[in-house]
């Protein structure tokens, strides 16, 4: 049996090992020698500040919707733009319908090169207020709706949770934002599977500690169960808000503008919901009746927001109460059914004292 010390090698099988480092001869196993050097550590927890640094590199996440925004994960317009050709007109529907079922645009045929003009202006934006901005690889047909970015995943503190979303033509845009969020270094904290399904523009974070869900054909009972489970691990309760009719995502109905002020289209939220957070402290503003995209926007920082310019009355109120607004030109991206909130996911914001 070889000994355990000074100028010594372990026994390689693992067996008893002489050990003399501490001046009292003994024997101690390899096994526990070993964990003498390296010994386990739980504490402190995975999303304590120091360890993400230490371990990770930053400080990923974020703990509300409102924090300074640092890092921010978009997907340029690509080849699927170019492949939305042969829409079809649906009197019924009013919409612009691809024959094969993969896409569908409001009123007009797409027009690729105003949309790849818009997000751009969207890009723009975010970086001269000094956001970082890392893009998500392009998609190819037949997945259409990569430019979304919100919906494939949740950001909370210390980390992401990949959904899964519910529309079958959009399978597989999970893959590739699990691939640009472990490019750019940030942790995966779980992956909805089984029969959950779970899309991040259903998700807000209204303050730390709270988030809410909205339930709907996207968002079911077993993908909010298991983000739940991520959630009580941080501390955080999640709220379940059921949607109404063919609503799909909360973040058409609830965004907060500052830490203690949210903008809502109150009339498609439960009264329950709205009591709620009032009941919270918080100030509701309601949006204006006519301009159903003044609640997809993404703050800068607390009172600071940035939105579409297709909503001025809307712009009117907020700054009537003291918001900052900036604003783009995003109406032809609306018309593929997202807004500048649905286009934008934050990786990184700062996390208050």
């Amino acid at each position: 049996m070889e000994t355990v010390g000074p100028g010594s090698r372990a026994a390689a099988d693992g067996s008893d090992a002489r050990h003399e480092a501490d001046g009292r001869e003994g024997f101690l196993p390899v096994r526990g020698y070993i964990d003498r050097i390296y010994p386990s550590q739980a504490l402190p927890g995975f999303d304590d500040p120091a360890e993400l640094a230490s371990v990770w590199g930053r400080r990923w996440g974020a703990v509300d919707d409102v924090s300074p925004l640092r890092v921010v994960l978009m997907r340029r317009p690509g080849p699927e733009f170019d492949a939305m050709t042969g829409g079809v007109f649906d009197e019924r529907a009013g919409l612009v319908v691809d024959p094969h079922g993969r896409w569908y645009w409001n009123g007009d045929q797409p027009d690729v090169a105003r949309v790849r003009e818009q997000h751009a202006g969207l890009v723009a934006a975010l970086q001269s207020e000094g956001v970082e901005v890392v893009f998500a690889e392009p998609l190819t047909p037949p997945l259409f709706n990569g430019v979304f970015t919100r919906d494939p995943l949740v950001t909370v503190r210390g980390g992401a949770v990949i959904g899964r979303l519910a529309p079958r033509q959009r399978r597989g845009e999970e893959a590739s934002i699990t691939r640009a969020v472990a490019a750019a270094g940030m942790p995966v904290l779980r992956t909805i599977a089984g029969g959950g399904t779970l899309e991040g523009g259903s998700f807000v974070k209204i303050r730390p500690g709270v988030a809410a869900l909205g339930l709907s054909s996207r968002c079911n009972d077993e993908g909010a169960d298991q983000l739940d489970e991520v959630l009580r691990t941080l501390g955080v309760e999640l709220i379940r808000v059921p949607l109404s009719g063919f609503s799909i995502h909360l973040d058409g109905h609830l965004a907060m503008l500052d830490r203690e002020t949210a903008l809502v289209d109150g009339s498609n939220l439960p009264y329950w919901f709205l009591e709620r957070l009032k009941g919270m402290g918080l100030r509701v503003l309601w949006r204006h009746p006519d301009e159903h995209w003044s609640v997809n926007f993404i703050a800068l920082r607390p009172g600071r927001i940035l939105m579409s310019e297709s909503s001025p009355r809307t712009r009117e109120l907020l700054e009537d109460q003291g918001i900052e607004v900036l604003t783009v030109p995003y109406d032809e991206i609306q018309r593929f059914s997202g807004g500048v909130h649905c286009s934008t996911m934050e990786l990184v914001r700062d996390w208050p004292a």
